[in-house]
């Protein structure tokens, strides 16, 4: 029997990146899945190559309608809901306060942190009823930006500290009936693109130059991750019968910045 086989998952941001390859691997271990993301054209693909276990919808984290619309649209096509993926996030190009104009940071911050801690709340907001009923589990993508400095600028890290408290008072709250951790990845070689505003410089994160070797020598496993190498570690945590007594907890996917 598959990991994850009769689930059924509810996961934001996974068109692309980390999150479709949470995706492909979650329906590999025989989940059925729904995708909440703003990229039109992949979800489209996604449907298509998976028109009998996932379900999609073109809508924005940020918006608490969406979320529900999300969770009714999982009840509706698979009857229940075991797991919440919260995956979707923006970077912010590394910039530091020094470099944030006065007259945008107000701007710059609301739309990162609605983005990267809003649309998680939302999320597990939408989700919370559902979850209760099956005795599900809530799975945050963090960061190595959410432990250590550097990762990006003040405010994605201060954004990723934010989600480890997030998970740390959702698994004290929900607890007993719905399980709340995290993974950790570090550099991945995805396309996250930065909010607009901090930057006239930004584009996506795997295009800047020097990126890859410079996250692959920054670690000890000496290697920039694909997104695939993270997705097992999703699995585990969504998994009840695997995991049955972890919860507040953030598993590092990181190549060793622990270590380092």
């Amino acid at each position: 029997m598959k990991t994850l086989e009769n689930k059924v998952v509810f996961i934001s941001g996974g068109a692309d990146g980390i999150g479709r390859a949470v995706v492909e691997r979650f329906l590999a271990e025989g989940a059925c899945v729904t995708v909440l993301d703003l990229n039109q054209e992949k979800l489209e693909a996604l449907q298509a190559q998976y028109p009998e276990t996932v379900r999609t919808l073109c809508g924005d984290v940020t918006s608490y309608a969406d979320n529900a619309q999300a969770v009714a649209l999982t009840l509706d096509a698979f009857g229940r809901l075991d797991s919440f993926v919260g995956n979707a996030a923006v970077f912010d190009y590394f910039a530091p306060l020094s470099r944030l104009k006065p007259e945008n940071l107000a701007e710059s911050f609301d739309k990162l942190f609605h983005v990267n801690v809003l649309g998680y709340l939302n999320g597990v907001k939408a989700s919370l009823e559902a979850l209760k009923a099956s005795q599900g589990n809530i799975i945050l993508t963090v960061s190595n930006s959410g432990f250590y400095p550097g990762g990006g600028g003040v405010l994605y890290v201060t954004s990723k500290h934010a989600v480890v408290g997030l998970i740390k008072q959702l698994a004290y709250e929900l607890a007993p009936e719905i399980r709340v951790n995290g993974v950790s990845p570090g550099a991945t070689d995805t396309e996250m693109k930065s909010v607009e505003g901090v930057s006239s410089k930004a584009q996506p994160l795997n295009h800047i130059q020097g990126f890859h070797e410079k996250a692959a020598d920054a670690v000890p496993l000496k290697r920039i991750a694909k997104a695939s190498d993270h997705a097992a570690l999703y699995v585990l945590l969504a998994s009840n019968e695997q995991s049955p007594m972890t919860t507040g907890c953030v598993i590092h996917s990181d190549g060793g910045w622990v270590a380092r």
